[in-house]
């Protein structure tokens, strides 16, 4: 009796966790809004005719601890509240002095050009990030997350065996999304980021800090200046990489030969692991830089194995994940 006045079987209950957590995930990453659960909401609402189900969504977003200490945007939040409060209004229930009180919080505040987004891990913790609203600012794309990092951290997810008890030397860091996962969940050693513009230099130190990487021993993690045009041997000699990473990398032909160049030093000298993820917006770009690493003796292999869907993002682009080899002479 108790499980019907409730309406939830434990079927039920399954599924009503993984709506819940499907908000939670789609908020704090700041997707869009029409990616979000909204059809399954509204049936509960029809259902219930309670907003019950509206509290615990809010609960999980807005009023949730991790907004307080890494709030994403004032204007998302709006757009956010006003879009459950039109659901709720439509469904017929009772009005939720919370849902007002949390919209007259964001009422009004002016936003600005960064703002928070933090991705759930699946062991429950979050990497949180702050991030620049518009995708190119300071003459960068640097400064926010991409979909070929994303996807390369779920690959990771997937593979934890390739980092644990490695150094690994990421290039073109960005935000810090896919090291600082890494990080957290694939036990390597030591964790070297890299980039070189330096606006993004400084955000991805302030990220890294912001996760708390710089007070653990273990990843030792440091953040480096590498210019692709003047990394010195030495220098890579020194990180001595057993694996090397990069994501979203290939997308200006004019620096595509400094990156072959660079990928062709580190593999000749001590032979790691290297895997290079991208989002192919652009064919003939990238099959421009897959022919120059065939002119520098370089094979490539594309992995096709699926990734567990960890963090939502847009997946109708086509992204390829490829290892890259030494020729055999």
């Amino acid at each position: 009796m108790e499980r019907s006045s409730q309406g939830c079987s434990p079927q039920g209950k399954l599924e009503k966790t993984d709506i819940l957590r499907e908000f939670q995930t789609s908020f704090f990453s700041m997707s869009r809004l029409v990616s979000f659960p909204w059809t399954t909401l509204e049936r509960e609402l029809e259902r219930s005719k309670s907003s019950n189900m509206i509290l615990e969504v809010l609960k999980m977003t807005c009023l949730h601890p991790l907004c307080r200490r890494f709030p994403p945007s004032f204007r998302f939040r709006k757009s956010f509240l006003t879009e459950l409060i039109r659901r709720q209004e439509a469904a017929g229930c009772e009005p939720l002095d919370e849902l007002y009180d949390a919209l007259a919080e964001v009422v009004g505040a002016e936003d600005t050009s960064e703002c928070y987004k933090s991705y759930l891990l699946p062991s429950g913790e979050a990497v949180s990030l702050l991030e620049n609203v518009a995708l190119i600012s300071d003459g960068t794309t640097g400064l926010v997350t991409w979909e070929a990092a994303l996807y390369l951290a779920e690959w990771a997810l997937d593979r934890q065996e390739t980092f644990s008890g490695r150094t690994v030397l990421e290039l073109g860091s960005g935000a810090g999304l896919t090291g600082v996962a890494i990080c957290r969940s694939c036990h390597p050693s030591r964790y070297v980021f890299s980039d070189c513009h330096p606006n993004v230099l400084q955000r991805l130190k302030d990220n890294v800090r912001l996760n708390g990487l710089v007070e653990r021993t273990t990843p030792r993690v440091s953040v480096e200046e590498l210019d692709w045009t003047e990394a010195a041997e030495e220098r890579l000699e020194q990180i001595g990489a057993d694996v090397v990473i990069a994501a979203d990398v290939v997308y200006d032909p004019d620096v595509a030969a400094s990156l072959v160049t660079l990928l062709s030093n580190i593999l000749c000298r001590s032979s790691p692991q290297v895997f290079v993820c991208s989002t192919i917006r652009n064919p003939e770009t990238y099959g421009g830089f897959k022919k120059q690493l065939g002119d520098a003796g370089i094979d490539h292999h594309v992995l096709t194995a699926p990734v567990t869907h960890v963090f939502p993002y847009s997946r109708t682009s086509t992204i390829e994940m490829i290892q890259l080899r030494t020729r055999p002479p």
